[in-house]
């Protein structure tokens, strides 16, 4: 099988080398050039919880050749329409394009490749570009080797292609089948909203937030907003590594405290993770907030739910972007401090 990792950034390196190190044809693609050469030249390199290297391919994606079988699709969804576009000639008719952006991207990601070569995942590790060549892998390795993803067809259905997907991310970490794809990518978006949003708004490590009093309640609203507005458009929520995730709903302002204490046990293990979207703000590049922390108020006004928490994380955010500042933690954690007295 001749698979691409298309956007071979923090995650794509670290997908890239295992799948290559196991054996695969697989080639990292990124626009990086000077990270390209550095992974032909030596390699990817792991470090972080792990010491890891292997010998990969890398080229640009003005050097894509031939066709895929499986393409691993980790670019921004900023980028989809022309990235997949560029993509349509490499893919032949059972080409399967695996998701793996952040957020729900699928309906987009079908309507321009086809929605039958569409399977959708969500990547449950964390991990820092460090320099071309160098991934910083976050999440706590044995974490990782368990729940590295999740994957599944759109229909929620068990087939031989995504038996045969898992065993090849197996390769790189632990790979769990959902039938409940739309749950599956909500669940990771929760996460997404309530920790890797404030770590961009607020400028910390998601420790940062689980440390400040204000940061992980504003986290928490974040969450029960997110759940409030996926039910509201007929979400059910999937389990991550084993979590019910519905259970962060508040049904009353007695059970904040409970559920800061939740949340602060399921994350302790990523608790060294900065976003990658503050990594954006800092090189002073658009990031992913409107397809994060910003799909939350755009689906919950129509339902009637009021999204304030999500609301101020893209306010934050997009202001960092429009001024190119990289956002101040004790002076951003003011706003969400006054919504919670509200």
């Amino acid at each position: 099988m001749r698979i691409a990792v298309l956007g071979a950034g923090s995650l794509g390196t670290i997908v890239g080398a295992y799948l290559a190190d196991g054996g695969m044809d697989v080639e990292l693609i990124d626009s990086y050039k000077e990270h390209v050469e550095r992974l032909n030249q030596e390699g990817a390199k792991v470090i972080g919880t792990t010491d890891f290297h292997a010998r990969v391919k890398a080229i640009t994606p003005e050097e894509k050749a031939g066709t895929y079988d499986l393409v691993l699709l980790l670019t921004k969804q900023l980028y989809n329409k022309a990235v997949l576009q560029e993509l349509l000639p490499f893919l032949h008719e059972v080409s399967v394009v695996c998701s793996l952006q952040n957020g729900i991207p699928e309906e987009v990601v079908g309507s321009i490749i086809g929605k039958e070569r569409v399977i959708a995942g969500s990547v449950e590790f964390g991990a820092t570009f460090i320099e071309p060549g160098v991934s910083n892998l976050t999440t706590e390795f044995s974490q990782f080797k368990q729940y590295a993803f999740q994957i599944g067809e759109l229909n929620g259905e068990s087939t031989d292609r995504i038996q045969e997907i898992k065993s090849i991310l197996d390769l790189v970490g632990g790979t769990h089948i959902s039938d409940n794809l739309v749950g599956t990518k909500w669940s990771k978006l929760l996460i997404n909203n309530a920790f890797s949003g404030l770590s961009a708004a607020l400028n910390g490590e998601y420790g940062d937030i689980l440390d400040d009093e204000t940061g992980i309640t504003s986290a928490v609203h974040i969450a029960d907003e997110t759940i409030k507005v996926g039910h509201a458009n007929g979400v059910h929520f999937a389990k991550m590594g084993g979590f019910d995730v519905e259970s962060l709903e508040l049904q009353s302002e007695h059970e904040i405290e409970a559920r800061i204490q939740t949340l602060r046990a399921v994350m302790e293990p990523s608790r060294l993770l900065r976003a990658s979207m503050l990594q954006d703000l800092e090189k002073n590049r658009k990031t992913e907030i409107d397809y994060i922390n910003g799909v939350v108020p755009k689906l919950g006004e129509s339902k009637g739910i009021s999204t304030p928490f999500n609301e101020m994380v893209v306010k934050q955010v997009k202001f960092a972007e429009e001024s190119q500042t990289v956002p101040e933690f004790d002076v951003n954690v003011q706003a969400f401090k006054e919504l919670l007295v509200h």
